[in-house]
């Protein structure tokens, strides 16, 4: 029998509490931190050794995920409505993707989690500990790590990737700037403070995001084993910091 899931709150109290013997993998970073690769490539190398891996990510939820994208681009909607919707569509794929996984026993990685969430809202003016509260459904991750990238790298790699900035990722419903570059960096920084804050809250292993990405890779791999196969502790395969 595995032990039971700790969460955040109350969790969802109309399901069980016990019977996951599956792992719920986080990794975190803002957006550009290499974050989705990272994710890609470790479910593959998972997979190959033997274990059944499930993806998830934010704005995913077959329930709402293109209510999201209606409203992103409409940017009409307020920001507690916005953080309303991206409840929901976590709440639906905590309750129809990520305890149904975890009770079969497989691998869950999550491309971002509650704490993205909490730092989108807690920028846009919301009360941080109601939306902490919001997220109290959220099952505790066996390990959360966080690709550190600082704003002016993420700029960069923006800007390359596409040869323009996202309005939302550039933070313009703030208001922060007319000028796109200025808003991009503005709000990524702040995004960037809450994150530090997090990563003491919530137990954050920190890696290096601007590393090549097959070190990164490496470093995760070994880590992941440790938790998934061996029982152990992410921070003692990265030498925590």
């Amino acid at each position: 029998m595995s032990d039971p899931l700790r969460f955040y709150g109350v969790g969802l109290p109309y399901l069980p509490q016990e019977g996951y013997p599956g792992k719920l993998i986080v990794v975190e970073g803002q957006d550009g931190s290499g974050r989705s690769t990272q994710v890609r490539l470790l479910a593959r190398y998972l997979e190959l050794r033997g274990h059944a891996v499930v993806e998830t990510g934010l704005a995913r939820s077959n329930l709402i995920a293109d209510v999201i994208e209606e409203s992103k681009q409409g940017h009409t909607l307020g920001e507690r409505t916005m953080s309303l919707l991206y409840a929901t569509d976590f709440a639906d794929q905590v309750e129809n993707v990520i305890l149904p996984s975890l009770g079969s026993g497989a691998v869950v990685l999550a491309d971002r989690y509650l704490f993205s969430l909490v730092a989108r809202s807690t920028v846009r003016g919301l009360d941080p500990h109601w939306v902490r509260t919001l997220y109290g459904f959220a099952p505790v991750p066996d390990a959360i790590f966080y690709l550190r990238v600082p704003p002016q790298t993420l700029l960069y790699r923006a800007f390359g990737k596409s040869g323009r900035l996202d309005y939302w990722e550039s933070g313009m419903d703030l208001a922060l700037s007319t000028d796109r570059f200025t808003s991009f960096l503005e709000y990524q920084q702040r995004i960037y403070t809450i994150m530090e804050t997090l990563c003491d809250e919530y137990g954050f292993h920190v890696l290096d995001g601007e590393q090549r990405v097959d070190l990164i890779q490496e470093q995760l791999r070994r880590a992941v084993t440790a938790v998934i196969e061996e029982g152990g502790q992410p921070g003692s395969a990265l030498g925590d910091r």
